[in-house]
């Protein structure tokens, strides 16, 4: 494993707490994610990215992102009483200082994992031990650290497999998890106590968080909780694989390989709902995923991938939320997960300047 060298160690203390409400879309964004990584199951290395490097860090920074979503996932590492291994929060903790030493800002979340985090009523006793361990855990490790790093409890909460509009069972369950995570990091103490949190609308879905995930949870913090929401619309251009939609937009020129929505238009509208319902309430907007895939076999499809991303980006930071990429590493990553060497400079100077 890459250990650190005195001169990167962490520098979590280094700062004040400066971030606010007020001032917290402009210090974020953009942002990226370190995507397929730390929740790989069943190892960092195991969906075929290497081991994280501080280069990467240093090279997000560079270009001009402000921020890094970095997913994890602790219940494989965990053992059945949910102590996590101490030498997973150890790496954990490495790669969180790593991009702390390039100067960004960190939010570091529970991921899928497994899919244990179900909103069932049947589940909830279970879920709810497991989400309070686990972030007692991270709260303790990560206590004395700065506003520079934030909390995210939990990620895309749904009934495996049914993407449809939430019963009251499942929204009562998920909003439980949201002021269970922010119960649980408050009373850890240190500087948890004032720490920004985010926590998530139903399903990370835009339109079930306005309906359902309107009201925060209570906080002993005054104005210290982020709301995060994912955008991946329309599904059959951005990740189904297997559609043959390959155009997106106004530009798009043949309407056979084009949604018939999922255009500018409902994107604007989205985020106007976020921040509406959010931002104008002094609730800041987290954008934490987004991102359409490669669709190499269609000669062309790179112009609306671009098209696709700079828009989004745009429309978020319109609407005053913090968009975060959703990026896989690989070769279709942004940046080279080693050396740091931009793989898409285009793709980069397109999302960094829609986010200005």
């Amino acid at each position: 494993m890459w250990m650190p060298s005195p001169s990167i160690l962490p520098v979590a203390n280094a700062g004040a707490e400066t971030l606010t409400a007020k001032n917290f879309a402009v210090k974020l964004r953009p942002g990226i994610n370190l995507g397929n990584t730390l929740e790989a199951i069943p190892a960092e290395t195991s969906w075929g990215n290497p081991l994280t490097q501080p280069a990467y860090f240093k090279a997000v920074r560079k270009a001009g992102f402000k921020s890094v979503r970095i997913p994890a996932a602790y219940s494989q590492y965990a053992q059945p009483n949910h102590k996590i291994s101490p030498k997973w929060l150890a790496r954990v903790k490495e790669v969180v200082d790593m991009a702390l030493a390039a100067d960004l800002y960190v939010m570091l979340n529970v991921h899928w994992d497994g899919g244990w985090l179900q909103p069932t009523y049947k589940a909830k006793s279970a879920s709810e031990a497991k989400l309070r361990a686990f972030w007692q855990q991270l709260g303790a490790t990560f206590k004395d650290y700065d506003s520079k790093l934030l909390f995210a409890g939990t990620n895309e909460v749904m009934v495996e497999g049914d993407y449809g509009t939430p019963t009251k069972e499942y929204a009562e369950v998920q909003n439980g998890y949201n002021q269970l995570f922010v119960n649980t990091v408050r009373e850890i103490g240190g500087k948890n106590e004032n720490r920004f949190l985010v926590v998530q609308g139903f399903n990370t879905n835009i339109g079930h968080t306005v309906k359902f995930n309107s009201v925060m949870p209570k906080d002993t913090a005054k104005g210290r909780l982020a709301m995060e929401i994912h955008y991946y619309d329309p599904y059959n251009f951005t990740l189904n694989e297997k559609s043959d939609v390959w155009q997106w937009g106004k530009g798009a020129t043949d309407p056979k390989v084009t949604d018939n929505w999922g255009g500018e238009a409902h994107c604007d509208a989205q985020f106007k709902l976020m921040k509406m319902n959010f931002v104008d309430k002094g609730i800041p907007v987290i954008l934490g995923e987004y991102a359409a895939m490669d669709k190499p076999k269609f000669a062309g499809h790179k112009k609306y991938q671009m098209a696709w991303n700079r828009y989004v980006t745009l429309s978020a930071t319109k609407h005053g939320a913090v968009p975060m990429l959703w990026d896989i590493g690989l070769a279709g990553g942004l940046f080279n997960r080693t050396s740091g060497a931009v793989q898409h400079p285009e793709m980069v100077k397109a999302i960094v300047s829609a986010a200005k």
